[in-house]
């Protein structure tokens, strides 16, 4: 997996979120701690939206810590911004650990 492999899943996953978003009025975050909680669709029909959307949520969470911790080990490496952008604006592949 690259870094641009982790950013287009995100922008994937935040389109998908959006859709819900805008689909059931609230964000996401606010839907996910509300799901956590326990809290059940008033709508049987809602069901699998509801499980699609939290999984979206979590893995989306997932995919963004993954990201900080690339970018964090990029910059211990010296890199400084420039020079990542530099790097993924020309789409050079730059790997994420496992």
């Amino acid at each position: 997996m690259t870094l641009e492999d982790i950013l287009l899943d995100i922008y994937a996953l935040e389109d998908e979120m959006r859709a819900y978003e805008r689909k059931y009025g609230v964000l996401s975050e606010t839907f996910y701690e509300a799901y956590i909680a326990g809290e059940e669709p008033p709508d049987e029909t809602w069901v699998q939206d509801w499980t699609a959307w939290a999984s979206a949520y979590k893995v989306w969470l997932r995919r963004r810590e993954r990201y900080q911790a690339t970018i964090q080990s990029l910059r211990a490496e010296t890199l400084t911004l420039a020079e990542m952008i530099e790097k993924t604006a020309r789409h050079e592949p730059i790997p994420v650990p496992a």
